[in-house]
């Protein structure tokens, strides 16, 4: 299968989920940027991997990116980044989101596990409360030392400047 066959609407990959809920699979979930891929991504899409039988990622679309990021971010636009996370072998779905958070996304597709990084507090998960609520869990994966966007960014923005 080509990476981009795994980018799918929502009501597809929920009607996905609805099958494989049947079927006894467990569904992990989570979401991010994804702007600059790097190996703390990857990291932490393996570790989620593992908590189920199938992953779901929802990538933020780039007005939400901006959003969140500012006006100059992403450096990636949303159809690479949603192609280049769901070419990563550990995850089995990608979702597209516009929306400030992925409530909507998580109800719709109705995850056994939430997976977000240590450096968000439980209380500020969104779909925490809605996925324990029904039985599942939130887990926090430690965030890998050294690797974050913001960081790459800063170094290219260093180098650059000094040549």
């Amino acid at each position: 299968m080509q990476a981009r066959e795994k980018v799918k609407p929502l009501k597809e990959a929920a009607e996905l989920c609805r099958e494989l809920r049947s079927r006894g699979r467990r569904i992990v979930f989570t979401n991010g940027c994804f702007d600059l891929l790097h190996l703390g991504h990857l990291r932490y899409l393996e570790e989620a991997r593992a908590l189920g039988d199938y992953l779901i990622v929802a990538v933020n679309s780039d007005a939400s990116v901006r959003r969140i990021k500012g006006g100059h971010r992403p450096l990636v636009d949303e159809k690479a980044r949603s192609e280049l996370v769901a070419g990563l072998h550990c995850v089995d779905c990608v979702v597209l989101f516009d929306a400030p958070n992925p409530l909507a996304e998580i109800q719709a597709l109705d995850p056994h596990v939430l997976v977000k990084g240590a450096d968000w507090p439980v209380d500020q998960i969104v779909g925490a409360d809605w996925v324990i609520g029904r039985g599942g869990t939130v887990v926090r994966i430690p965030v890998v030392a050294g690797y974050s966007t913001s960081r790459l960014i800063e170094k290219i923005l260093r180098q650059a400047s000094c040549s």
